[in-house]
């Protein structure tokens, strides 16, 4: 028995901007940043998120242009992710028309996922930035994807213009969001 809770302990604290929407054949959504499958049709009033793969997620980490791209991954129960969200929101909406693009990976708790991630979405503004990653999925090939980050500890933030690369483990204040954003902007 403890061996589970232990297991289920470990696994739920280890481990975007919207274009337009095209389905493909397979239930697959291509976005503007990360390619995700679509989850059930939502009840009325309810949001729909996407959920996405660690490859889908890879991909996108690929990417080499002038775009900013920055990635949070997060949890709703996560205190320090929620404590950070606001300094996001403000620089999503001071950069609005210019090449960055955020995006929030809820990454814990699949069974959140139907109750308290769209709740949040919607009482954040932020539903067409967050993305779902299944943690159960994701292998240590993942985190290559890293310099420092191995799964262990969220709010966890990938920044990534052209080929510079920068990441934080841990709550950011708003000046030290600022101070990331506008070093990859010069």
């Amino acid at each position: 028995m403890k061996k589970i809770i232990l297991s289920t302990l470990f696994i739920a604290s280890v481990v975007s901007c919207k274009k337009e929407n095209q389905k493909t054949g397979d239930n697959a959504v291509i976005t503007d940043s990360i390619s995700t499958t679509d989850k059930k049709e939502p009840e009325a009033g309810k949001i729909s998120l996407k959920e996405t793969s660690q490859q889908e997620l890879g991909k996108y980490f690929a990417k080499s242009n002038d775009t900013l791209y920055v990635t949070n991954f997060f949890a709703t129960w996560c205190g320090p992710c929620m404590q950070e969200i606001p300094h996001f929101k403000n620089k999503i909406q001071e950069l609005n028309g210019k090449a960055v693009k955020f995006t929030f990976v809820n990454i814990y708790n699949k069974p959140a996922w139907e109750t308290e991630v769209p709740v949040f979405a919607k009482e954040s503004g932020l539903s067409d930035k967050i993305v779902l990653l299944d943690d159960s999925k994701i292998d240590q090939n993942f985190f290559k994807n890293f310099k420092t980050w191995k799964g262990s500890g969220i709010p966890f933030t990938f920044f990534k213009r052209g080929n510079k690369t920068d990441e934080i483990e841990g709550s950011m204040s708003e000046e030290m969001l600022n101070e990331k954003i506008n070093s990859f902007l010069q």
